[in-house]
Protein backbone atom coordinates (compact mmCIF):
# COMPACT_ATOMS: atom_id res chain seq x y z
CA UNK A 1 0.00 0.00 0.00
CA UNK A 2 0.92 3.47 -0.70
CA UNK A 3 -0.31 6.28 1.65
CA UNK A 4 -0.37 9.85 0.63
CA UNK A 5 -1.32 12.70 3.18
CA UNK A 6 -2.83 16.10 1.34
CA UNK A 7 -3.18 18.86 3.90
CA UNK A 8 -6.00 21.26 2.14
CA UNK A 9 -9.01 23.84 2.95
CA UNK A 10 -9.21 26.47 4.88
CA UNK A 11 -8.49 24.60 8.36
CA UNK A 12 -5.76 22.44 6.43
CA UNK A 13 -7.41 19.03 6.85
CA UNK A 14 -5.53 16.05 6.36
CA UNK A 15 -6.82 13.81 3.34
CA UNK A 16 -5.19 10.48 2.72
CA UNK A 17 -4.83 8.62 -0.22
CA UNK A 18 -4.39 4.77 -0.48
CA UNK A 19 -3.02 3.13 -3.47
CA UNK A 20 -2.94 -0.30 -4.30
CA UNK A 21 0.34 -0.99 -5.86
CA UNK A 22 -0.90 -4.05 -7.80
CA UNK A 23 -4.17 -2.36 -9.26
CA UNK A 24 -2.89 1.42 -8.96
CA UNK A 25 -6.81 1.60 -7.24
CA UNK A 26 -6.89 4.66 -5.01
CA UNK A 27 -9.36 5.17 -2.28
CA UNK A 28 -9.57 8.95 -1.00
CA UNK A 29 -10.25 9.93 3.15
CA UNK A 30 -12.64 12.67 3.32
CA UNK A 31 -12.01 15.32 1.06
CA UNK A 32 -11.42 19.09 1.60
CA UNK A 33 -10.78 21.42 -1.46
CA UNK A 34 -12.39 21.97 -4.92
CA UNK A 35 -9.21 23.52 -6.17
CA UNK A 36 -7.87 22.23 -9.45
CA UNK A 37 -4.45 22.34 -8.61
CA UNK A 38 -5.57 19.36 -5.91
CA UNK A 39 -7.37 17.79 -8.77
CA UNK A 40 -4.00 17.81 -10.76
CA UNK A 41 -1.80 16.19 -8.21
CA UNK A 42 -3.92 13.23 -8.11
CA UNK A 43 -4.70 13.08 -12.02
CA UNK A 44 -0.58 13.06 -12.08
CA UNK A 45 -0.42 9.76 -9.93
CA UNK A 46 -2.41 8.31 -12.58
CA UNK A 47 -4.53 6.33 -10.07
CA UNK A 48 -7.96 5.01 -10.45
CA UNK A 49 -10.33 6.70 -7.67
CA UNK A 50 -13.00 4.49 -6.73
CA UNK A 51 -14.48 6.15 -4.08
CA UNK A 52 -14.18 8.41 -1.61
CA UNK A 53 -14.86 7.85 2.00
CA UNK A 54 -15.37 11.02 4.54
CA UNK A 55 -15.18 10.59 8.43
CA UNK A 56 -17.79 13.28 8.69
CA UNK A 57 -19.93 15.60 7.39
CA UNK A 58 -18.26 18.98 8.49
CA UNK A 59 -17.52 21.63 5.69
CA UNK A 60 -13.81 21.46 5.88
CA UNK A 61 -13.36 17.76 5.35
CA UNK A 62 -16.10 17.84 1.99
CA UNK A 63 -15.70 20.93 0.37
CA UNK A 64 -13.98 19.31 -2.82
CA UNK A 65 -16.84 16.57 -3.25
CA UNK A 66 -18.50 17.95 -6.01
CA UNK A 67 -15.38 18.60 -8.27
CA UNK A 68 -14.05 15.22 -7.05
CA UNK A 69 -17.47 13.25 -8.41
CA UNK A 70 -17.42 15.64 -11.40
CA UNK A 71 -14.01 15.19 -11.98
CA UNK A 72 -13.56 11.21 -11.10
CA UNK A 73 -16.89 9.83 -10.92
CA UNK A 74 -16.21 8.13 -7.93
CA UNK A 75 -18.65 7.07 -5.35
CA UNK A 76 -18.50 9.05 -2.26
CA UNK A 77 -19.90 7.29 1.32
CA UNK A 78 -20.90 9.19 4.64
CA UNK A 79 -22.57 7.70 8.13
CA UNK A 80 -26.47 8.60 6.85
CA UNK A 81 -26.68 10.42 10.65
CA UNK A 82 -24.59 12.78 9.28
CA UNK A 83 -26.03 14.01 6.07
CA UNK A 84 -27.60 16.21 8.26
CA UNK A 85 -24.17 17.63 8.69
CA UNK A 86 -23.58 18.07 4.76
CA UNK A 87 -26.87 20.03 4.34
CA UNK A 88 -25.90 22.24 7.06
CA UNK A 89 -22.34 22.80 6.44
CA UNK A 90 -23.28 26.35 4.02
CA UNK A 91 -24.82 27.60 7.25
CA UNK A 92 -22.33 26.48 9.41
CA UNK A 93 -19.38 28.29 7.41
CA UNK A 94 -21.38 31.37 7.14
CA UNK A 95 -21.47 31.38 10.82
CA UNK A 96 -17.92 30.33 11.56
CA UNK A 97 -16.25 32.89 9.09
CA UNK A 98 -18.72 34.28 6.27
CA UNK A 99 -16.95 31.63 3.82
CA UNK A 100 -19.97 30.92 1.21
CA UNK A 101 -20.21 27.51 -0.45
CA UNK A 102 -22.29 26.04 -2.53
CA UNK A 103 -24.44 22.93 -1.38
CA UNK A 104 -22.67 19.69 -1.36
CA UNK A 105 -24.27 17.49 -3.83
CA UNK A 106 -22.08 14.93 -4.36
CA UNK A 107 -22.14 12.07 -1.73
CA UNK A 108 -24.16 9.12 -2.69
CA UNK A 109 -23.49 6.26 -0.86
CA UNK A 110 -23.77 5.91 3.08
CA UNK A 111 -21.38 3.87 5.14
CA UNK A 112 -22.36 2.00 8.32
CA UNK A 113 -20.31 0.27 11.57
CA UNK A 114 -18.76 -2.86 10.41
CA UNK A 115 -18.97 -2.09 6.54
CA UNK A 116 -15.54 -3.17 4.85
CA UNK A 117 -14.35 -1.16 1.64
CA UNK A 118 -11.62 -3.10 -0.82
CA UNK A 119 -9.24 -2.29 -3.60
CA UNK A 120 -6.54 -5.23 -4.27
CA UNK A 121 -4.54 -6.24 -0.76
CA UNK A 122 -6.03 -3.12 0.78
CA UNK A 123 -9.35 -3.68 3.01
CA UNK A 124 -10.73 -1.16 4.93
CA UNK A 125 -13.36 -1.38 7.96
CA UNK A 126 -15.37 0.94 8.80
CA UNK A 127 -16.02 2.09 12.81
CA UNK A 128 -18.63 4.25 13.76
CA UNK A 129 -17.26 6.71 16.85
CA UNK A 130 -20.08 9.41 17.39
CA UNK A 131 -19.37 12.12 19.40
CA UNK A 132 -17.47 14.58 17.24
CA UNK A 133 -20.82 14.13 14.91
CA UNK A 134 -23.51 11.63 15.53
CA UNK A 135 -22.31 10.28 12.06
CA UNK A 136 -18.29 10.19 12.65
CA UNK A 137 -16.44 7.01 11.23
CA UNK A 138 -13.24 5.88 11.48
CA UNK A 139 -11.49 3.46 8.87
CA UNK A 140 -8.79 0.81 10.10
CA UNK A 141 -6.61 -1.16 7.29
CA UNK A 142 -6.15 -4.39 7.56
CA UNK A 143 -2.49 -3.32 8.20
CA UNK A 144 -3.22 -1.91 11.21
CA UNK A 145 -3.53 1.63 10.36
CA UNK A 146 -6.57 4.05 12.04
CA UNK A 147 -7.86 6.94 9.82
CA UNK A 148 -9.31 8.66 12.99
CA UNK A 149 -11.04 11.75 11.68
CA UNK A 150 -11.67 14.45 13.89
CA UNK A 151 -12.73 12.26 16.40
CA UNK A 152 -9.44 11.40 17.52
CA UNK A 153 -6.14 13.71 17.37
CA UNK A 154 -2.22 13.94 18.95
CA UNK A 155 -3.55 13.76 22.76
CA UNK A 156 -7.10 15.07 22.08
CA UNK A 157 -10.36 14.92 21.21
CA UNK A 158 -12.71 16.46 18.44
CA UNK A 159 -14.77 19.24 19.80
CA UNK A 160 -18.26 18.50 20.74
CA UNK A 161 -19.93 22.26 20.40
CA UNK A 162 -21.43 22.13 17.15
CA UNK A 163 -24.27 20.50 16.06
CA UNK A 164 -24.74 16.95 16.77
CA UNK A 165 -21.94 16.92 19.19
CA UNK A 166 -22.17 15.12 22.27
CA UNK A 167 -18.72 14.73 24.41
CA UNK A 168 -19.78 11.48 26.44
CA UNK A 169 -20.49 10.05 22.96
CA UNK A 170 -16.76 10.82 21.77
CA UNK A 171 -15.21 9.57 25.25
CA UNK A 172 -17.42 6.34 25.13
CA UNK A 173 -16.46 6.03 20.99
CA UNK A 174 -12.06 6.68 22.18
CA UNK A 175 -12.37 5.28 25.29
CA UNK A 176 -14.07 1.88 24.78
CA UNK A 177 -13.90 1.65 20.86
CA UNK A 178 -10.39 3.13 19.66
CA UNK A 179 -8.29 2.33 23.08
CA UNK A 180 -9.32 -1.42 22.67
CA UNK A 181 -7.70 -1.69 19.22
CA UNK A 182 -4.07 -2.83 19.17
CA UNK A 183 -1.49 -0.47 20.67
CA UNK A 184 0.92 -0.13 17.81
CA UNK A 185 -1.88 1.00 15.76
CA UNK A 186 -1.03 3.92 13.85
CA UNK A 187 -3.34 6.71 13.72
CA UNK A 188 -3.79 9.56 11.29
CA UNK A 189 -6.08 11.79 12.52
CA UNK A 190 -8.19 14.76 10.71
CA UNK A 191 -6.20 17.33 11.29
CA UNK A 192 -2.28 17.43 12.76
CA UNK A 193 0.32 14.56 12.90
CA UNK A 194 0.09 10.92 13.43
CA UNK A 195 0.38 8.97 16.72
CA UNK A 196 -0.39 5.63 18.12
CA UNK A 197 -2.91 3.69 20.32
CA UNK A 198 -0.64 2.89 22.90
CA UNK A 199 0.30 6.58 23.17
CA UNK A 200 -2.98 8.11 23.01
CA UNK A 201 -4.27 5.43 25.93
CA UNK A 202 -1.10 7.17 28.13
CA UNK A 203 -1.28 10.70 27.46
CA UNK A 204 -4.84 11.67 25.56
CA UNK A 205 -6.37 14.37 27.27
CA UNK A 206 -9.89 12.10 27.33
CA UNK A 207 -8.15 10.29 30.01
CA UNK A 208 -8.70 13.29 32.55
CA UNK A 209 -12.26 14.32 31.74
Amino acid sequence: MILKTFIKGPIDANNYLLIDESSNDAILIDCSSPDDDYIEEINKLNVNLKMILLTHGHFDHILGCNKFKEAFGCDIYVHEDDLKQIKYAPEMTMMLGGIRIPEVTSVNKTVKDGDVFKIGDIELKAINTPGHTEGGMCYLTNDGILFSGDTMFHGSVGRTDFLGGDFDAIKHSVKEILFNLPEETVVYSGHGGKTTIKFEKKFNEINNM
